[in-house]
């Protein structure tokens, strides 16, 4: 059934993106309780990823990218870093449900194991999706109950859903990874090198 719902959810998001239906009073720019952030929260530069735990140029950022701009400048108070669900699929729903079922103070870690076995868990048939997520979830302590519980949860589905639906609104995302430099768009995934660009023009100025 959720694999459904998402199915009719996500046909409606790409066939009428547009519609008043989907207008939201929100703003994208303002940090919410929901949201997973690491970083200063007093610095400089505020990057808010829009990422689909399937997608992999996502998961190709956040091994390859992602370390260096945490050394380089969240670790050091120049960058705060916010990573917002944008799902496009039944797994990528899936695994970003269960980020939102973890303590935050391990949910960068998990995040990251995630992207690094993508090949294992995002799979076509959402039995093989849920069962070899399990597994990894497990590995990291989360019981059955505690899975089947945040599997079964429609407001966490829900608040997933409705922070797509707002970001579209505000900023017409349409692909992930996107990311929103100090109110901007960058869109796609963009190496070290080129985010060193971006930040240190920033910085500068």
């Amino acid at each position: 059934m959720k694999k459904i719902l998402f199915i009719i959810f996500l046909s409606l998001f790409t066939t009428f993106p547009n519609l008043s239906v989907f207008a939201i009073d929100l703003s994208a720019l303002n940090i919410s309780e929901n949201d997973f952030v690491i970083g200063d929260e007093d610095a400089p530069i505020t990057i808010i990823e829009y990422a689909s735990m399937s997608c992999s140029h996502c998961a190709n950022f956040h091994k390859n990218t992602l370390p260096d701009l945490k050394t380089e400048y969240i670790d050091t108070g120049k960058v705060r870093m916010i990573f917002r669900d944008f799902p496009f699929n039944y797994p990528a729903l899936l695994g970003s449900m269960m980020m939102r079922c973890i303590p935050n103070e391990v949910r960068y870690d998990y995040m990251n194991v995630l992207y690094q076995l993508q090949s294992k868990w995002v799979n076509r048939d959402p039995t093989v999706t849920k069962k070899e997520l399990y597994k990894i979830m497990q590995s990291g302590g989360m019981t059955k109950d505690e899975f089947d519980s945040c599997y079964s949860n429609l407001d966490i589905e829900n608040e997933i859903l409705e922070a797509v639906m707002a970001a579209q609104n505000d900023f017409n995302i349409r692909s992930t990874p996107s990311f929103i430099v100090n109110g901007n768009l960058v869109e796609g995934n963009k190496n070290t090198k080129e985010f060193r660009q971006i930040i240190d023009k920033i910085l500068s100025e």
